[in-house]
């Protein structure tokens, strides 16, 4: 089979500033992507379907016949996965009034628009069971605990962990840790008594470390002295951290290197925060979070106690920054000054605090040509025309360009 994850136009709003980057198949929550999910369970062919100006970074590959599409936002189970791959072709899976799979056979939809209107005119279907589905932005960090369970399963199935070498380290709990080849341990505490805990290759957890399960860290990341790692926590690759973190999500590429609280947060690709930032999570009155939401422009109630910072690609903020309960941050948002930043900074901020102003584009390339140079990257063509493309679509949030 050949699956095709497609973009619901209704959740990957929801999920902006996170999907302005990336199709909503590449959120990362438990050890993996959805897409990296799919991929490991099927092993199938997975590419996407979504937001023309994101195609071609993100492209989708069609074979003559069995193409199924599948919506990127739902979490993959074996038992859905079989029950997708039943389908007759032409046929449809929904749960609730959310499309799930259409087995596309040898069809081919160039936009996510055509494939709704495909759908809209086939009326068969079935329920499909109840799974997970990424449809807010919170459902990242919420989901997170449980999506590590599985995919702990999945990816440590019939392998066995590297042991623990070094005599200082201490494990709790140890068949529920799994370490990969390369990785470094200097007297760390690893207490995986409430969840599973996974350590990726060629990881570094230097001294006095702490880490409470469930918890991943993905390959060449590194955890900074003194980490203390709080559960429901997933460090994607190529990240360095350190402080104290709870129940986050970090894409990967992105640093959070010294001391301070991160809690209930989402930290996108290419971030950094520096020395001494903290986000808070819980409101002085212990009421519901609110969050903004680009695609309603205005504030969700999430139902939550506890929200901390999403933080979308290329967003940076100085030392000793303080992130009110509840702040969204947009794409290649660069945030300083003394005090509170306000609770949604828009895309290309540059400021925030007490003045805005535009982080321009010529300024914004510098920097990003710096910051993937020191992991031996480079800022593609394609990268930019999307980035132009973002920050065209996202001036209107810049409300100070109009004044």
């Amino acid at each position: 089979m050949n699956i095709v994850l497609f973009d619901d136009p209704a959740l990957r709003a929801n999920l902006l500033p996170l999907t302005y980057t990336r199709p909503v198949a590449e959120i990362r929550i438990g050890i993996m992507t959805i897409a990296e999910k799919w991929r490991f369970l099927s092993r199938d062919l997975v590419s996407y379907l979504t937001e023309g100006y994101l195609q071609a970074k993100f492209g989708q590959l069609v074979s003559q016949e069995n193409n199924l599409y599948i919506n990127g936002a739902v979490c993959p189970t074996a038992e859905l996965l079989e029950q997708i791959r039943q389908l007759p072709v032409g046929a449809t899976l929904y749960m609730d009034d959310m499309l799930v799979a259409l087995n596309a056979d040898s069809l081919e939809f160039r936009t996510v628009t055509e494939l709704y209107h495909h759908t809209a005119s086939n009326g068969n279907q079935v329920s499909a069971s109840q799974v997970t589905v990424v449809r807010h932005l919170w459902d990242i960090f919420r989901q997170n605990g449980p999506q590590i369970r599985a995919d702990f399963k999945l990816i440590t199935h019939g392998r066995v962990s590297q042991p623990i070498s070094d005599p200082h380290t201490v494990a709790y709990h140890a068949e529920d840790i799994f370490i990969e080849e390369g990785a470094i341990f200097k007297a760390a505490i690893l207490n995986a008594e409430n969840g599973p805990i996974y350590i990726g290759r060629n990881t570094q957890v230097q001294e006095g470390t702490v880490i409470r399960g469930p918890f991943a860290i993905c390959e060449e990341s590194v955890i900074n002295m003194g980490g203390k790692m709080r559960g429901d926590v997933t460090i994607g690759p190529y990240c360095k951290v350190g402080g104290e973190i709870s129940n986050c999500v970090f894409f990967g590429y992105a640093n959070k290197a010294h001391d301070g609280f991160m809690g209930n947060s989402v930290v996108g690709e290419w971030c950094n925060l520096g020395a001494d930032s903290n986000t808070s999570n819980l409101k002085n009155n212990y009421s519901n979070v609110k969050l903004w939401s680009i695609a309603q422009e205005k504030f969700e109630d999430t139902g939550l106690q506890f929200c901390g910072l999403i933080m979308a690609d290329h967003a940076k903020c100085g030392i000793n920054t303080m992130f009110n309960t509840g702040t969204v941050a947009g794409v290649g948002a660069n945030v300083f000054g003394a005090g509170y930043p306000k609770n949604y900074i828009p895309s290309f901020t540059w400021g925030g605090v007490t003045e805005s102003d535009t982080f321009q584009m010529p300024k914004f390339f510098e920097v990003a040509e710096k910051v993937l140079g020191r992991r031996n990257q480079q800022v593609t063509a394609e990268d930019r025309k999307i980035y132009h493309h973002i920050f065209d679509i996202t001036r209107a949030s810049r409300t100070w360009e109009n004044e």
